[in-house]
């Protein structure tokens, strides 16, 4: 097995180790010292730093993870591919047992329609469960409540819900300008 990656020259380990998660020190800054400015400054990096370094970790640790899971996975996928292709000798084999009592042909066709009705009923029972999915309400109420979490934007955000609402383009005052209807739609 070599060492280079499947598109690249490089090597593809990746090192699952993090010693530890590197800031600045705090003890720098000398109380009093530094203006209001170096010390937002010196806070922003900090917590940009941390939050880069928690996504590495996190990285890391999910990546073997991701491997068992994809070893699970493709061993379900080749148990399911040879489930699929056994199936067909089942089905030879019921064909087989019905012609002890009638000639191929109808053994047969008796299989393939049992296999049809089988077929059908799956998928009808599968448009029917699709048919049902709903739009996810409360996620939707949620996101919208979201913008009158801004201060100031409660009134401006209430305008524009009420604008949409019409149509036409409604006047300052609420009645429609000449020329222009203002058409409410639900």
């Amino acid at each position: 097995m070599s060492n280079k990656g499947l598109y690249t020259n490089g090597s593809t380990a990746i090192s699952a180790k993090v010693d530890s998660i590197p800031l600045r020190d705090t003890d720098v800054t000398q109380p009093g010292q530094d203006s209001i400015g170096s010390l937002v400054s010196n806070a922003t990096e900090q917590v940009s730093r941390l939050v880069r370094n928690e996504v590495e970790l996190a990285k890391t640790e999910v990546l073997g993870e991701v491997k068992k899971g994809a070893l699970g996975g493709g061993l379900f996928a080749a148990a399911g591919v040879i489930a699929l292709y056994s199936s067909f000798f089942f089905f030879f084999f019921l064909a087989a047992l019905l012609h002890l009592w009638m000639p191929w042909w109808a053994a047969f066709l008796i299989v393939f329609a049992v296999m049809i009705a089988v077929a059908g009923a799956l998928a009808f029972v599968g448009f029917r469960k699709i048919r049902a999915i709903k739009a996810p309400e409360r996620t939707i109420e949620s996101v919208g409540e979201l913008k009158n979490l801004v201060p100031g934007q409660a009134q401006k955000n209430l305008a524009q819900d009420n604008s949409a609402h019409y149509t036409g383009t409604p006047a300052p005052t609420g009645t429609p300008r000449s020329g222009s209807t203002a058409v409410k739609t639900n």
